[in-house]
């Protein structure tokens, strides 16, 4: 035989000379929990996840960069008293997330700093949006809320914001606000394709944002579309995205691939909280070696096109890449 593709897979050296994806913590982006309280809460719907006091967000985030990891995503979660049906505590400037930018800021000036743009963990209704007393979910409404929450967040020292909403128009709102306050090096990180899927419930758990009635399939898309996530992510760029996020990433990992081949922007995926419970529940089963399984489903995520993957697993990975 001429051909005998077995000659490039007989040693680990020859293996990784001929390797065609690469991972290293650089493409990981670390979600992080945080509530305004003192000590740090395990979230049981998550394993080996936790609420962040300020001071333990502060000591993971500096024990992840010595791994390498350099990019980190904050997600709040909001007590019962301050939620509102105008979800006003979403810009406060002294609320959970500013306090928490400038904190991490000045501890670690160099780490990048992303935050979530939407009203869920704000909204006593528990939608990404404003609601209407008929149950509609005001888009207009909304993106100007989003646009001082990114303004906000701004102000704090966050390097990119990443409206999760699915609002229609609010990456060309949010960027003119930003430009229009002089923040114009703040990068936009949008979730392009959003599905309303069922592989949320452990995070809407850990932020206790579930929504108080009906769901969020007006503005999340439908999980049977792919030509649909083709038509966000374009308009997303045309609006002055800097990167495309797809969520989740391994039951979508033909919505990555079909977006990298019509962008040229970077594109990111959100392994999400159900990707994670599934893998943790069947390796504390003893079904799967947990490790392997994280490192081949991260590659399978960049296999598809991923140019940085959002993971609860990233800490956890991260020395094994190194």
């Amino acid at each position: 035989m001429l051909s005998r593709p077995r000659r490039n897979r007989k040693s680990q050296g020859v293996r990784q000379l001929v390797r065609e994806t690469s991972l290293a913590p650089g493409n990981l982006i670390y979600p992080l929990f945080l509530h305004d309280g003192t000590g740090d809460v395990p979230i049981p719907s998550m394993p080996g996840c936790h609420r962040w006091s300020l001071d333990g967000l502060a000591r993971e985030v500096e024990a992840a960069l010595k791994l390498g990891i350099e990019a980190f995503i904050l997600f709040p979660a909001i007590p019962a008293s301050l939620k509102t049906k105008g979800a006003e505590e979403a810009w406060n400037e002294k609320g959970l997330v500013p306090r928490a930018l400038r904190f991490l800021k000045q501890e670690l000036p160099e780490i990048v700093l992303i935050t979530d743009i939407a009203l869920d963990p704000y909204n006593s209704d528990g939608h990404d949006g404003l609601v209407s007393p008929q149950g509609q979910i005001l888009n207009d409404e909304t993106v100007e809320i989003l646009c001082r929450q990114a303004l906000c967040h701004a102000r704090a020292g966050a390097d990119l914001v990443a409206p999760s909403d699915m609002m229609d128009g609010r990456v060309a709102a949010i960027r003119q606000a930003l430009d229009q306050e002089n923040f114009a090096d703040v990068s936009i990180l949008s979730y392009a394709a959003k599905y309303a899927s069922a592989y949320y419930g452990p995070f809407r758990g850990a932020l206790d944002s579930a929504p108080k009635s009906g769901d969020k399939k007006t503005y999340q898309m439908d999980p049977a579309n792919v030509r649909e996530a083709l038509r966000e992510a374009s308009l997303d760029e045309a609006e002055g995205a800097d990167i495309l996020l797809v969520k989740p990433a391994g039951p979508y990992l033909d919505v990555i691939r079909q977006i990298a081949d019509h962008s040229t922007l970077p594109i990111a995926a959100y392994q999400v909280s159900g990707e994670y419970l599934m893998i943790k529940s069947a390796a504390a089963a003893g079904w799967i070696d947990e490790p392997s399984v994280v490192l081949e489903s991260l590659l399978g995520i960049r296999r598809a096109g991923a140019d940085m993957i959002l993971t609860y697993f990233a800490k956890d990975i991260a020395p094994r890449l190194r």
